[in-house]
């Protein structure tokens, strides 16, 4: 089991899943920026942040729980998560873009699952994640294709914190949206890796 110090944020899963370097470049080089899309995702998550109990006739709502896996070495905080009358918790990540399937956001909220099942003994088949874009959740079945995607991310997650290596840049549409482009600089590496190939000898084309 890792030591608690070594847990991996489960916000930092959703970062790996959508670009291992802008993982690297957050909680490795500690290298953060604004952008428009930062700056939503701080005003969707102004409500939720805030830790609180609500009762709404067979459903318990609870903002801000704080999660954790021993097993998986990681931890966060829930948005929110709905207990109906039989106490199944149903957790809901809330995100500012429109109702649009993203795999990052997906894995984000399964490892959510995988610690509410730890932390409770219980299983959870579903969770969603709430559009506020669009004022719309997507419901997400909590199924073993995506379990076991994320327990790869995981893994690899922390073989980067351990080896302390930052990947390549994908240097592709992910970057146009992402706030590190200009710490990242994905078009200048690329550029230069190619230059460096073609300018060496004793490349193997």
């Amino acid at each position: 089991m890792p030591d608690s110090e070594d847990y991996v944020m489960i916000s930092a899963l959703q970062h790996y899943a959508y670009c291992p370097r802008q993982f690297a470049l957050i909680h490795i080089e500690q290298v953060w920026d604004e952008n428009i899309y930062t700056l939503r995702g701080q005003r969707v998550h102004e409500k939720v942040d805030i830790p609180d109990d609500e009762q709404l006739d067979d459903l318990r709502v609870e903002r801000a729980l704080p999660l954790w896996s021993h097993r998986l070495g990681i931890r966060g905080i829930a948005d929110v998560v709905e207990f109906s009358r039989d106490e199944i918790p149903y957790p809901v990540e809330y995100k500012s873009g429109s109702k649009k399937p993203r795999l990052a956001d997906d894995i984000q909220l399964c490892a959510q699952a995988l610690c509410l099942e730890e932390m409770l003994g219980c299983d959870v088949p579903l969770g969603a994640i709430y559009h506020a874009g669009s004022k719309r959740r997507r419901e997400v079945k909590i199924d073993p294709k995506l379990r076991a995607q994320t327990e790869q991310i995981i893994i690899a997650t922390h073989e980067i914190l351990i080896s302390q290596k930052l990947p390549p840049p994908v240097n592709d549409k992910r970057c146009d949206d992402c706030s590190l482009i200009d710490a990242c600089m994905p078009g200048s590496i690329a550029n230069f890796s190619k230059s460096s190939i073609r300018n060496n000898p004793f490349s193997v084309n």
